[in-house]
């Protein structure tokens, strides 16, 4: 909302549901804000705090929206109209029970331990609600976010920040590219083989936007210069994510991770790995801080040297709380669009096989790259820097909690 004074429009950072609040706390009618005397003493339920079971008659403690916690009151089932609120209330409830081995009949009344617990958890709701919407107004991808936490009260991370490009590093040029394609149909027709093979380099995907090229090969899109539309089948990582994701609370002890909300097919891109690209040398410097924090999030770019480092420890997308797995879904490929500096590629995670919808998200923090069984590429004459490693800085030894068949028992 925005206030006129004298032809300036102020940003105002209050929702609009505060900003009704504080109308009504105020005792103010305000028609901009759609608050009348008709409806000034209308309250809304934020949460539900306790529950007690008088003669037969139910009682919720409530607070209310936009008013303080000394505010509570009991109220009886009868006057509530929050069917959702109260469905989650119990779901908690219950759940909560269970899990403290008591019998899961709805008692008589709290302990005051387990109302606290219940109002922890409306708390935690809410702030990851908030979070949510935060993270879909800064996303430029089609794809959803949904975020939830059925585990512990973890709420959201206090130090990330939600981007969708490379952050560039002090220091850090990237280069835009200075000439395109000239086709008018880059997968059937392409002249001179198109971007890629401009760059001696096979096309990367089929007429489905599926990858067709071998893991370690680098991908080659069409870029802001080339003649070619936004429907080119060569443009898929520019694109960004567009299937619904979330991020969820795992329940053994490796934090957040990711789950799709839809069929992957295989071969398809989900996401690329975004972050604060940095030198090598300040990868080290940080990563001495992130070793006594036991966190992963330093990606080496080293498709032809080790020069450049993506952090995503605090600047980064939905790929900053994909776990890894010994036995993972998503594959590592080296992309090109907008800058050709081969020490800079984009890095892309594609499906290795169909990922059902409700399965998590994981790739090899240490993935690794057969080079025999490649195909011929300009990558050949230098196996041990091209072949993918790609991966996480390895620094100390690490309990893998994959839990696969697969598992190597160390992520390093």
């Amino acid at each position: 909302m925005a206030e006129n004074l004298k032809g300036c429009n102020v940003c105002c950072k209050s929702s609009w549901n505060q900003l009704q609040d504080l109308c009504r706390l105020a005792k103010l009618s305000c028609p901009a804000l759609g608050i009348s005397k008709r409806n000034l003493y209308d309250f809304e339920v934020e949460y539900l705090c306790d529950y007690k079971k008088t003669r037969e008659q139910e009682y919720y403690l409530v607070k209310w929206r936009g008013y303080p916690e000394t505010e509570n009151t009991w109220e009886p089932r009868q006057n509530l109209k929050c069917v959702r609120i109260l469905k989650q209330f119990h779901k908690d409830l219950e759940k909560e029970l269970a899990r403290r081995h008591r019998r899961t009949k709805r008692p008589r009344h709290l302990d005051p331990s387990l109302a606290s617990y219940l109002v922890q958890k409306a708390k935690q709701r809410r702030a990851l609600r908030c979070w949510e919407q935060e993270l879909n107004t800064k996303r430029n991808h089609t794809g959803r976010i949904t975020v939830e936490n059925e585990v512990d009260l973890d709420g959201p991370p206090r130090a990330f920040v939600y981007i969708n490009e490379y952050r560039v590093g002090e220091g850090i040029t990237l280069n835009q590219v200075a000439v395109g394609c000239e086709c008018q149909d880059c997968l059937l027709a392409p002249i001179g083989g198109c971007c890629p093979g401009a760059s001696m380099h096979k096309f990367a995907y089929n007429d489905q936007g599926q990858v067709r090229l071998r893991a370690g090969m680098p991908i080659y899109e069409c870029n802001s210069r080339c003649r070619c539309g936004y429907d080119c089948p060569n443009r898929v990582v520019q694109k960004g994510i567009r299937y619904d994701l979330c991020i969820f609370r795992t329940d053994n002890g490796r934090g957040w991770g990711v789950r799709t909300l839809e069929k992957i097919r295989r071969n398809s891109f989900v996401m690329e790995y975004v972050g604060e690209i940095i030198t090598s040398e300040e990868a080290e410097r940080r990563g001495q801080i992130y070793d006594r924090q036991g966190a992963t999030y330093l990606f080496d770019l080293d498709y032809v040297e080790d020069v450049y480092t993506v952090d995503a420890a605090y600047y980064g997308n939905i790929s900053h709380f994909v776990n890894h797995s010994c036995d993972p879904n998503l594959q590592v490929y080296n992309v090109f669009i907008d800058n050709l500096d081969e020490r800079l590629p984009r890095i892309a995670f594609f499906a290795i096989r169909t990922i059902r919808a409700g399965e998590e998200l994981t790739f090899d923090y240490n993935m690794q790259v057969d080079p025999v069984d490649m195909e011929s590429t300009r990558m050949d004459s230098n196996f041990g820097l091209a072949g993918l490693p790609n991966s996480p800085k390895k620094r100390v030894r690490i309990e893998c909690k994959c839990g696969t068949d697969l598992c190597r028992k160390y992520l390093f």
